[in-house]
């Protein structure tokens, strides 16, 4: 590690869980790009505000003070975060998605609007903008990236767009974007820019010259139900809010309505008072750990996992090549074996725990995999009658502030067993509905039975 980390440990760090050869193994969660643990500091400041938990800005009793107070700290935390001033607003919504289609909806866009997004995106940032607007995509090359150049020519295309909704960095390949470059394009050319910073948020300072900006708690080590959409106030001062209720209004008559000002008038409900807590207390912990410690220590560890993975024999790496910036994030095959089964023998046997599938970004994966469109063709046929088990997709590992080196060769490690074909301690069996794969034996009862409930991509 660098001179200058320290150890930093998530709530569950070390859990022990049972294996299907009988033996209890620590927990390794290699899917911080999915969700993560939480902070201690967030634990222990969630457990000390329970007690005072309270209804907030209508009470006048003493707790709804205090959880008031508590709340709107976290929301100027926030905006300290995002480095964010007095022109901008914070408003806590539940995820990133809700962010976007909240944005989606409060831009007032028709379908003569165009909105410049790219094909590297999460379905967050792909169907809600398809939904109101007319979207134009960028393409990515064959290692999952585009440049600014690419950029500039979509932007250029006429109609000219209302806006550019762009990821910060991909939850897939972990690929981090030229951001900053991108939206100054877009800026010369008088076009707002939207950035999806779910992925970028728990890993590199947000980018300050973003007009909208969305993020996650669950990514970020503050697992309770909180997201936030930045933007202008301007933006919101007029026209009615996403979500129309009680604290959204000044005055309410059977005809007419006040709405109140931004943020407020776009947190309509009782909000989540503990998941706003625990948020805010995320990002200054991420700021007192500081960017400078947190990237040389995920610089490290990307490092070591790609060139790890590249050198095990049947395993390829998707994406961007090394001269591109990238998260401590990979996705990868293992030649000749199901996304699924490499998934289920590493929790199973090694008790890791990776993402694998689509990760709810099937345009991309589709590139970065280079099926054919027969290929899709075939696997949609397959979707719609039921049948799961040959859908595409790979296998993602991902790092975060609590993973060490020792833990990237314990995953490097087991893949190679994987990857060598071992023969596996049981037998698995393939599910129909779900494409996942359920270890047999004496081991059936370990894995949850929870195909029934399963959405098409829900575990990948």
């Amino acid at each position: 590690m660098t001179a200058q980390w320290q150890p930093v440990h998530l709530v569950g760090d070390g859990l022990m869980v049972p294996c299907v050869d009988g033996v209890e193994r620590g927990y390794l969660s290699l899917d911080g790009a999915a969700s993560t643990s939480a902070l201690p500091a967030v634990a222990d400041r969630v457990t000390e505000f329970l007690p005072w938990y309270s209804s907030v800005h209508r009470g006048a009793g003493y707790k709804s003070q205090i959880a008031t107070q508590a709340y709107e700290h976290a929301r100027e935390a926030i905006m300290r975060f995002a480095n964010r001033g007095d022109n901008d607003v914070a408003i806590l919504c539940r995820n990133t998605t809700e962010a976007i289609n909240h944005l989606a909806y409060r831009l007032r866009l028709t379908r003569d609007d165009v909105v410049v997004t790219s094909v590297v995106e999460h379905h967050a940032n792909l169907l809600p903008w398809a939904r109101v607007a007319t979207c134009r995509y960028i393409e990515c090359g064959v290692d999952g990236t585009f440049s600014v150049a690419d950029v500039c020519a979509a932007l250029d295309q006429s109609p000219k767009p209302r806006l550019l909704a762009i990821t910060g960095a991909s939850n897939v390949s972990g690929w981090v974007p030229p951001i900053d470059a991108i939206i100054e394009a877009a800026h010369e050319r008088g076009i707002q820019v939207a950035v999806d910073a779910a992925q970028l948020a728990p890993h590199r300072p947000m980018p300050t010259t973003a007009d909208f900006l969305s993020f996650s708690g669950h990514k970020m080590y503050a697992p309770f139900g909180a997201g936030v959409l930045i933007g202008p106030r301007v933006a919101f001062e007029t026209g009615d809010p996403f979500l129309a209720g009680g604290g959204a209004v000044e005055l309410v008559d059977l005809d007419e309505v006040v709405w109140t000002a931004p943020p407020e008038r776009e947190e309509a409900g009782s909000p989540n008072v503990i998941g706003a807590v625990a948020l805010g207390v995320a990002v200054d912990e991420l700021s007192r750990i500081g960017w400078p410690a947190i990237i040389a220590h995920e610089n490290e560890l990307s490092a070591q996992l790609r060139d790890g993975l590249r050198k095990i024999a049947g395993v390829t790496v998707l994406g961007p090549s090394a001269e591109h910036e990238t998260l401590a994030a990979a996705a990868f095959t293992v030649e000749g074996m199901p996304h699924a089964l490499v998934a289920a023998r590493l929790s199973a046997e090694f008790a890791i725990g990776v993402r694998h599938g689509c990760f709810c970004a099937h345009p991309y994966l589709t590139r970065i995999l280079g099926l054919s469109p027969a290929d899709i063709a075939q696997f949609r046929s397959d979707v719609l009658s039921g049948d799961r088990r040959a859908v595409p997709g790979a296998v993602r590992a991902s790092a975060g502030l609590s993973t060490t080196t020792e833990d990237i060769d314990r995953f490097l490690d087991a893949l190679t067993i994987i990857a060598r074909n071992e023969p596996a301690p049981v037998e698995y069996r393939q599910d129909l509905r779900s494409g996942d794969f359920q270890p047999m034996g004496d081991a059936a009862d370990w894995w949850t039975d929870s195909a029934a409930t399963q959405a098409g991509c829900s575990r990948s």
